[in-house]
C-alpha cells in the first residue's frame, strides 16, 4: 500500500467519512478529526464515527482545525504522508447568516494545516474545493483552466482563497497540493441541508418543498461513490505524474473539477425522488436566492486525462440508492422526523 498513515479532517462529515471508510476497507491508517459543530445534527455525525470505529486501524480527534496549537500538536504526533482536508464552514446561503465562521474555518482553519503540512514535511496535501468558486461564469463547462474570480457567495469566496494559499505554499516550499471542485456531491449518509437530503426528508413528511429560481436550475448531480473514485485516483499522483490538471507550471499544485461531466434539471431530482418515495411532493416555487447560480457543468477533461477517472452512476441510480438508505435510516428511529436544517436548502457545493 502506497499510504502508510492519512489524516482526513472533517471525517464525521458526509465526503470525510466516506473517504475514511473507503481507506480503511482498503487497509489504510487513517486518523480523522472533526469538532462535531452543529450546522446539522451531531447525531448524524456521530453516527457515522460509530460506522469508522468499526475499523481497527481508524483514530479519531475531536479537534477544531482553527486551533492552531491542537493542529500543530497533531502534525507533530502523527507522522501523516498525505492529508486531505475536508474540515469546513459548509452551505452556500448559511454564509449570508453567519460570514465569521466561514472566515474562521475555512481560512484560519485552512492556513493551520498547510503550516502543519509543511513543517512536517507531508508528501501531499489534497483539500476540498467546489464548483460554486465558478460563480457567474456563464461558459460551461466549468473548466479548471477559466478564471474564477468573482464569486456570488462568501462561501466561494473562502474556497477560492484556499486554492490561492495552496498555490502560495507550493511555490515557497514545494508543497504538494491538490485542490478538488466537487460538483453537487449526493448519496447515503449524505449532508441534510443538501437539496436531495431535504426534498426526501419533506416528501415522506408531507411538507411542501421549496423550489427557487422556480425550478429552472441545472446541476450536475455527482454520486459519492464516483467522487471516491476520483479522490482515491488523485491521491495516488506522484508531484511528476500529472500534467494536465496543473495550475501553474513547474509547481507541484493542482486543480480538479470531479464532477458527473452530466448536468440534470433539478425537477428532474424531485420526479426521481417521487418516484422512489411513491409520494408526491407539494412544490412551493420561489425566485432565485442570493449566491446560487443557474447551472453548474463539470469539464472532467484534466483528471480523466490524468487519472482513469470516468463517472458511471446515473442520477437515477443514485436517488434509488440515497432514498433507500434514508429509509433504512430514519425508519431505525421509529418515524421519518430528523430536525430543521439551520439554512435553506443548498443546491450546489457538496463538501
Amino acid at each position: 500500500m502506497q499510504w502508510k498513515h492519512v489524516l482526513i479532517t472533517g471525517a464525521a462529515g458526509f465526503i470525510g467519512f466516506s473517504l475514511a471508510r473507503r481507506l480503511l476497507s482498503m487497509g489504510v491508517r487513517v486518523t480523522g478529526v472533526d469538532n462535531l459543530n452543529s450546522y446539522y445534527d451531531p447525531v448524524l455525525k456521530q453516527d457515522r464515527l460509530a460506522q469508522l470505529g468499526l475499523f481497527q486501524h481508524f483514530h479519531f480527534v475531536e479537534l477544531d482545525i482553527v486551533d492552531g496549537e491542537a493542529v500543530a500538536e497533531l502534525f507533530a504526533s502523527g507522522g501523516f504522508d498525505v492529508v486531505v482536508n475536508l474540515a469546513a464552514q459548509a452551505g452556500v446561503r448559511f454564509s449570508l447568516e453567519a460570514p465569521s465562521a466561514y472566515i474562521q474555518s475555512n481560512i484560519v482553519g485552512f492556513g493551520h494545516l498547510l503550516e502543519g503540512c509543511r513543517r512536517q514535511g507531508v508528501a501531499h496535501l489534497l483539500y476540498a474545493s467546489s464548483s460554486s468558486v465558478y460563480g457567474k461564469n456563464s461558459k460551461v463547462p466549468y473548466a479548471v483552466f477559466d478564471r474564477a474570480d468573482h464569486p456570488v457567495s462568501l462561501y466561494a469566496a473562502t474556497k477560492r482563497s484556499n486554492e490561492l494559499m495552496a498555490h502560495a505554499y507550493s511555490h515557497l516550499y514545494g508543497l504538494a497540493t491538490t485542490g478538488l471542485r466537487f460538483f453537487t456531491v449526493m448519496g447515503p449518509w449524505g449532508r441534510p441541508d443538501m437539496a436531495y437530503y431535504s426534498f426526501t426528508r419533506d416528501i415522506l413528511d408531507g411538507r411542501p418543498i421549496k423550489v427557487f429560481n422556480h425550478g429552472q436550475m441545472r446541476r450536475d448531480f455527482t454520486d459519492i461513490e464516483d467522487i471516491l473514485e476520483g479522490v482515491v485516483q488523485v491521491m495516488g499522483l506522484t508531484t511528476d505524474s500529472a500534467q494536465a490538471g496543473v495550475f501553474s507550471e513547474n509547481l507541484p499544485c493542482r486543480l480538479y473539477n470531479i464532477g458527473g461531466h452530466h448536468p440534470r434539471p433539478l425537477m428532474d431530482l424531485i420526479h426521481l425522488i417521487e418516484e422512489n418515495t411513491g409520494r408526491k411532493a407539494r412544490v412551493e416555487m420561489y425566485p432565485m436566492q442570493p449566491g446560487d447560480v443557474v447551472e453548474t457543468y463539470a469539464d472532467i477533461g484534466p483528471l480523466s486525462e490524468d487519472t482513469d477517472f470516468i463517472p458511471t452512476i446515473s442520477l437515477e441510480a443514485s436517488v434509488a440508492r440515497f432514498v433507500a438508505w434514508y429509509k433504512g435510516y430514519h425508519e431505525s428511529e421509529g418515524d421519518y422526523e430528523s430536525f430543521e436544517s439551520p439554512v435553506a436548502f443548498s443546491s450546489h457545493g457538496g463538501e
